[in-house]
């Protein structure tokens, strides 16, 4: 089992509480100040741009996701109450706006998963055997190559085990959050997991495993 993704993944501010420095951009939001919300996007966009196009990969849904973040924040700001940093409120604004974007594709049929599971055997044996990483996790995420890898391979993934991925193992939702989120049983989201970090797994070992050669 794959363990979760480096926090280099993922931008979530885990800071119980708003910076100093956003006190006062908080108040000429709350004041209704054009130029603090120009300031919110360009300090924050690029950021947010980031966390909706793990879930987004297409460059058109993306955008119409970051632009929802932003109207869904200025319609919220006043109810928002400090309990988190400023970009922890946002993170997860942003994440409900491309969950909701998913959504409105699920008429189309989901790519299915198999061709990225390994393969086994009639004896249980893998059909392939498992290349050999020669540098360890750590140092395979240290790498800003490698990161680049594991992201084009999670994009890669069907997007109903890609989004359980990402709110999993990059956002690290709880099973429970995850499957109020997505509508899906527990156990439904567990079982998805596990194969969406099978398919990972695989994905990095084909990569990975010929650079090693």
């Amino acid at each position: 089992m794959l363990a979760p993704m480096s926090p280099d993944l993922s931008i979530a501010d885990d800071s119980p509480r708003p910076h100093e420095s956003e006190v006062g951009l908080l108040a000429e939001l709350r004041a209704g100040d054009d130029a603090a919300f120009e300031h919110l996007v360009r300090r924050y966009g690029p950021q947010l741009m980031v966390v909706v196009r793990r879930y987004l990969p297409e460059e058109h849904d993306a955008q119409d996701a970051l632009q929802d973040t932003f109207l869904s924040a200025f319609n919220a700001i006043d109810r928002f109450q400090g309990d988190a940093s400023l970009a922890t409120w946002l993170h997860r604004i942003a994440v409900n706006a491309a969950l909701m974007k998913l959504r409105t594709r699920r008429r189309r049929p989901e790519k299915s998963i198999d061709d990225l599971l390994p393969q086994f055997v009639d004896d249980g044996h893998r059909a392939e055997p498992r290349a050999e990483w020669t540098a360890t996790p750590d140092q395979l995420l240290a790498d800003r190559e490698t990161r680049d890898l594991v992201r084009r391979a999670i994009d890669q993934l069907p997007d109903g085990y890609r989004t359980i991925l990402l709110l999993r193992d990059i956002d690290e939702r709880s099973t429970e959050e995850t499957a109020e989120l997505l509508g899906l049983s527990a156990a439904n989201v567990k079982t998805r997991l596990h194969r969406a970090r099978q398919a990972l797994r695989e994905l990095l070992d084909r990569r990975l495993g010929e650079a090693s050669r």
